[in-house]
């Protein structure tokens, strides 16, 4: 067996693995950062091809809001953000049309709920308690949480998502961008920041057990396929919720000795929303020409009654491709069900329905792209949402256990960036600030 020692070990190399190790670079420890794909980046994955004018974004793609970290990391890297357009169209009674503006009523309910004061309660019953919202826009916001929160209503908490709708990163002036050439550019940044002789990097390393006690951490699984062990005083645990959340005996599951225990509680009260991103590249832009150029600078449609309910262009950037996206239950229903070659037909049967007999979708059709990230093992979903009465969880979550543990990933971030890769910035960096002064 291969044995290595260090400092301080970083298990998982996404966005808080990286960015904790970025931070780790320059103290003089001896870090290793172990991952166990062939690839850094974790939910981060950008394929760029030369014959697209926008890159092919696996996971993470948008930037929500000024999120202050992942802006500062790119432009560290000489990099910028494009900051995408706003404008939708939905699909009604067979027409296409301008999508009425729904967001401000749900924000205005939120804001002068008594109910939501007094006890947290499902983001179902609070549309059903808010009665001066109609029925329409009740639909509207319940698709919103399945779609942008990944999130199953019937136990999402509706104080976090109030929390998050009527805060700073979704009010009307906040900007939602994109990073020039895609997060492959923040990744290369952060591997850059991290070049150090005190850090170490090692691929393909499946953990399968973390035995620890106060000071000591003994990790054991494989690397390349043989037997690897590591250890080290310290550990950043950067581990996705939903691969925190499977049974030991699961493909991608770690097993920790002693147990979790604190972090039980936490691990119930938060989940790991589903998402199915499926990017739709043909010979030309179609559906620019349509109408007379009607939707030439659409940036959203949207099919409430389908299982892919929406769809988005790469504006301002002019690309020949759509990404088909659903999310929550439908999602994770099609994930666990539907084969991904019928995952396509239905992306594109859907488009079809939207613009009917003006176009023909399958002849402009060139190929997908797709990862399921529900099945992954080591992802075992898209991002967290909190449930009902978990909102202190992300806290409980992140908290260190006996200065010897410590906690990273987006799940973990207690700054209102939960579920973003600026939140697994932060997270990544702030676990690494805790390893540092406790040493």
């Amino acid at each position: 067996m291969t044995h290595a020692e260090a400092d301080i070990l970083i298990i998982g190399a996404g966005a808080a693995g990286l960015a904790a190790a970025a931070e780790l670079a320059q103290s003089g420890r001896r870090v290793l950062l172990l991952e166990a794909r062939d690839r850094i980046g974790g939910r981060m994955w950008t394929l760029n091809t030369p014959d697209l004018a926008a890159p092919i974004e696996y996971g993470a793609e948008f930037i929500h809001g000024e999120a202050l970290t992942t802006m500062a990391i790119l432009r560290r890297g000489g990099g910028t953000a494009i900051e995408s357009t706003d404008t939708h169209f939905s699909l009604h009674d067979g027409e296409v049309a301008a999508r009425n503006d729904f967001f401000h009523d749900v924000q205005r309910a939120m804001r002068g709920s008594t109910e939501l004061q007094k006890q947290d309660i499902s983001f179902d019953d609070f549309l059903e308690q808010s009665k001066d919202l109609s029925a329409e826009v009740r639909r509207s916001a319940k698709s919103m949480a399945e779609g942008f929160d990944a999130a199953d209503t019937r136990h999402a908490s509706a104080r976090a998502i109030a929390a998050e709708w009527t805060g700073e990163m979704m009010n009307d002036d906040a900007p939602q961008s994109r990073p020039q050439g895609g997060y492959d550019a923040l990744i290369a940044t952060l591997a850059g920041s991290m070049q150090s002789q005190s850090v170490h990097l090692q691929l393909q390393t499946t953990v399968r057990s973390v035995r620890w006690s106060q000071g000591s951490v003994r990790l054991e699984g494989t690397f390349i396929g043989r037997p690897f062990s590591a250890s080290a005083r310290r550990a950043i645990i950067t581990l996705p919720l939903g691969v925190l959340q499977q049974p030991p005996d699961a493909l991608g599951a770690v097993e920790f000795s002693p147990a979790l225990d604190e972090k039980r509680g936490a691990l119930q009260a938060l989940a790991s929303g589903a998402v199915i991103k499926l990017m739709l590249r043909f010979r030309s832009a179609f559906w620019e020409e349509l109408d007379g150029g009607r939707y030439r600078n659409a940036a959203f449609f949207h099919a409430p009654n389908s299982d892919f309910r929406t769809f988005w262009t790469q504006l301002p950037l002019r690309a020949r491709m759509l990404v088909a996206w659903a999310g929550g239950p439908k999602a994770a229903r099609l994930s666990s069900s539907v084969a991904p070659a019928d995952i396509v037909a239905q992306g594109l049967s859907t488009l079809q329905s939207m613009f009917g007999n003006r176009c023909n979708v399958t002849e402009a059709f060139e190929g997908a792209y797709y990862h399921d990230w529900q099945l992954d093992p080591f992802a075992r979903g898209a991002y967290s949402y909190v449930t009902v009465g978990g909102c202190a969880a992300p806290a409980v979550l992140a908290a260190p256990l006996a200065g010897t543990l410590f906690f990273a990933g987006e799940a973990t971030d207690t700054e209102g960036e939960m579920a973003t890769v600026t939140g697994a910035l932060q997270s990544g960096m702030r676990a690494a600030r805790e390893v540092l002064a406790g040493l």
